[in-house]
């Protein structure tokens, strides 16, 4: 039985393995809350509508879904969900790397992690370099999956483009549609809690980061291990 050899660290699943790491990107791996809720504030504003109300539920769905959902007459939706893509992307003030994660990532084999985002690549792209991190080996974003989150489909897709099997994948996530994503697709899930402000009622377990964690690689298999 493995044993935890810094018992002050808590790590998500010590004995278990996984065939690769599959990252929700936003809130995840680097935090853009600041730069969506600006724009969203304004967008929300633009049709009346109260950002404290609304706000809450932008958080890890594709930017599409949600303005379909509110049902504002006269829009058109895929347009507003471009201009709004276009002004996140210009707006990158305070996108950061989530503490540890740069470090995290780069232990990880080409085949053993992905990417999964809502966002459009183009803005994925933008609050990476934003945050100094590369583009990861496998990218899954908006323009791949026709469902998107709390839809499994991005997490069976990436899992199939890595060519392992999505029920042995680990997901990183820490938005509710998300969660549900990785929890409908049979994966295992940690919740990243760096940008939470309440605690998040789960089964699953948390990291608030990636500080003092790191990965053991043994068989084609990923374990997260503390880092001594």
């Amino acid at each position: 039985m493995n044993q935890n050899p810094n018992p002050h660290i808590i790590t998500p699943y010590p004995n278990g393995s996984f065939q690769a790491f599959l990252f929700d990107m936003d809130g995840t791996l680097l935090t853009s809350i600041e730069s969506a809720e600006r724009v969203w504030s304004r967008w929300l504003r633009m049709h009346s509508l109260d950002p404290e109300v609304f706000l809450p539920t932008i958080h890890g769905v594709q930017t599409l879904e949600t303005i379909k959902g509110l049902c504002i007459p006269g829009i058109d939706p895929v347009e507003e969900a471009a201009w709004i893509a276009q002004e996140e992307a210009a707006d990158l003030e305070g996108v950061c790397v989530i503490e540890g994660a740069a470090e995290f990532i780069s232990g990880l084999s080409d085949d053993g992690w992905a990417i999964v985002t809502s966002a459009t690549r183009d803005l994925a792209e933008a609050r990476l370099e934003a945050a100094g991190l590369n583009a990861p080996p496998l990218f899954i974003t908006a323009e791949d999956i026709v469902a998107g989150k709390p839809a499994p489909d991005c997490y069976i897709e990436a899992a199939s483009r890595l060519g392992k099997d999505v029920t042995q994948c680990l997901v990183f996530e820490d938005a509710p549609a998300g969660i549900e994503a990785g929890r409908a697709a049979g994966c295992s899930v940690v919740i990243v809690t760096r940008t939470h402000a309440h605690m998040m009622e789960t089964e699953y377990p948390r990291i608030r980061d990636f500080q003092n964690l790191t990965t053991r690689h043994r068989d084609g298999l990923i374990t997260i291990v503390p880092l001594c």
